[in-house]
């Protein structure tokens, strides 16, 4: 797949950088801020890689204006980043902390000065403790507090946000925080996975109509991470596998957002999934006429049948194991299997636009001699951007493309080792080092 120009994937194309508050803001306890679930969880020993805490993280709380600085002279025109929750509500809910909220409006005010839209992202998995102290997104309780927490982030900020994306990836959230305990806060079990998944996929569409209520002219749109699963070889069992795992990743929230309900197989566990929260009940509470969906995918999945894995009976062939391109996490490179999942979720019908809303790759970056020699991360960019180029020349309607990630972060449970930035970060004295990476990204969009 050839690359060309930015300028031929249009002059309205979207391009930018994306981040999220759990990851970058740091400032965890001061003006007010409560706890959320990922500082409780980074508490736990051996949670986190190298027992890191998203104490500090980069201090974009107090290094924004610089940070914004550096978006704008890498070439891109949006900036995607998240509200913290328990920054605006410690409790999660009741009392506003004025500190919090005004930090997000000098912050908006800050790109809008720069030229940068702003692209707000109301969930980015960092749930306030106090409502995970009250069963967090598997509580009954969780459609009203996430309506009163939107509808206060749609009424505030909605004067100069205009580009919305209601939850970030709820298939990860779900599935790593309520059903496999690998994040925060912690959890497993169908009994919590499944009301974690019901919750997010009604509060998705009900965060959507509560932003189209409060934001004249609002962009809206969810994101959901996918994957392409491929079988391991032709057996049955092998295909059949594949299958289960595919609802999982990539039918459980899109299709119930398109009026489809939960993708209904002979498959126990989304069987088990409609008779626990009696769906059919709720179709119409689930849909919501998004603007544009946003994908996110980081790699490709090749799986072969394994009874003992309960209800999946799925594993994964691991890409070192079959010795094909891989990240330092070992996540399949793999742009034909990205332009592949562009036209499959375009063809649904009843998805006006795709975003390309995260997309972005690990590697062992080292800072030597005052640069980063990243070629690894500027191979991948030019790959799987000539893979949405060639979706866009094929009749696929998309957008944009926001790039994982400005820098150096916090990367959930890998702590500090995995590097996606742009930009390099010491995180012992913050210092900003732009990559090779970021430096392509420069020359390709000036």
């Amino acid at each position: 797949m050839h690359l060309p120009s930015s300028s031929a994937f249009g002059k309205d194309f979207l391009w930018g950088v994306a981040v999220a508050a759990a990851q970058n803001e740091g400032a965890w306890n001061i003006d007010g801020r409560g706890s959320s679930i990922w500082d409780v969880f980074a508490r736990r020993q051996g949670k986190i890689k190298g027992g890191a805490k998203p104490t500090e993280n980069c201090d974009f709380y107090h290094r924004y204006k610089d940070d914004l600085m550096l978006v704008k002279a890498l070439g891109f025109n949006v900036f995607r980043f998240s509200f913290s929750w328990s920054r605006i509500f410690p409790e999660g809910t009741g009392k506003v902390n004025k500190e919090g909220v005004a930090f997000y409006h000098r912050m908006i005010d800050e790109c809008l000065q720069l030229g940068l839209t702003p692209f707000a992202t109301l969930y980015h998995w960092d749930l306030p403790q106090a409502l995970q102290k009250e069963g967090g997104w598997a509580s009954v309780h969780m459609q009203k507090w996430f309506a009163r927490y939107a509808t206060f982030c749609a009424e505030e900020f909605g004067d100069k946000v205009k580009h919305w994306i209601i939850l970030n990836e709820p298939m990860g959230f779900t599935s790593l925080g309520y059903m496999l305990g690998k994040h925060a806060p912690g959890k497993t079990g169908l009994e919590h996975f499944f009301p974690a998944i019901h919750n997010a996929v009604i509060a998705q569409a009900e965060g959507g109509r509560i932003v189209r209520k409060h934001v004249p002219k609002a962009i809206i749109g969810t994101s959901f991470s996918c994957s392409e699963v491929m079988p391991y070889s032709n057996k049955r069992e092998d295909v059949e596998a594949a299958k289960r795992l595919d609802i999982l990743l990539n039918r459980l929230f899109i299709e119930p957002t398109l009026g489809r309900n939960y993708p209904n197989e002979d498959f126990p566990l989304i069987d088990k999934l409609h008779l626990k929260t009696k769906a059919w009940r709720y179709t119409e509470r689930m849909q919501f006429d998004f603007d544009f969906i946003g994908l996110q995918n980081y790699f490709s999945v090749t799986v072969k049948h394994n009874a003992l894995i309960p209800y999946i009976q799925a594993s994964e062939v691991t890409a070192k194991t079959r010795k094909v391109p891989h990240t330092s996490l070992g996540w399949e490179i793999n742009p034909d299997s990205f332009y592949r999942l562009l036209k499959r979720y375009w063809n649904y019908g009843g998805v006006k636009s795709i975003i390309v809303s995260e997309n972005g790759a690990c590697f062992k970056d080292t800072l030597k001699n005052g640069s980063v020699h990243d070629q690894e991360r500027i191979d991948y960019f030019k790959q799987y951007l000539a893979a949405v180029y060639k979706a866009k020349q094929e009749g696929v309607k998309i957008n944009g493309y926001l790039a994982w990630t400005l820098m150096d972060n916090f990367e959930w449970s890998e702590g500090f080792n995995a590097r996606f930035g742009l930009i390099h970060v010491d995180f012992n004295t913050q210092l900003r080092t732009i990559k090779d990476s970021g430096y392509w990204w420069r020359d390709f969009l000036l």
